[in-house]
């Protein structure tokens, strides 16, 4: 089954389209090494029941939430695309200084093994029926 990297970070609502661009240009990178999926999603409803994802990282006034995933085939696929990742010049020239957009020592990071997985196949990404 598929293995995933999950994110959760805070970024400035100020940084966020900035944040976009370079996600957007790190993501061709992860795809073109072979990761699955590449996603980044921003907080729109947090909830208010138990601990949310807000107080997982520390939201502070002005920022928002970003829940950020990226899938593979396997876990020893990700250690493959994640060592040709950080090795392309494209990816090292969006960890510099200038391109520090988020505090990274409040993000919270993991790899993650799947144990269900209810994709629906060559559909795209809507279920037919209600609510389409």
């Amino acid at each position: 089954m598929a293995y995933v990297d999950g994110f959760l970070l805070p970024v400035p609502k100020k940084n966020l389209p900035r944040y976009r661009t370079i996600a957007r240009r790190a993501g061709k990178v992860w795809m073109e090494h072979g990761a699955l999926e590449y996603r980044e999603s921003v907080a729109d409803d947090l909830g208010k029941m138990s601990r949310g994802f807000g107080q997982g990282v520390r939201i502070k006034g002005g920022e928002v939430a970003m829940f950020s995933w990226i899938v593979y085939r396997s876990k020893r696929d990700r250690d493959r695309i994640n060592r040709l990742v950080l090795k392309d010049p494209r990816i090292l020239a969006l960890m510099t200084p200038s391109n520090q957009i988020f505090d990274d020592k409040r993000m919270a990071y993991g790899g993650f093994r799947t144990i269900v997985d209810l994709t629906i196949k060559g559909k795209g990404h809507r279920a037919k029926g209600k609510g389409k």
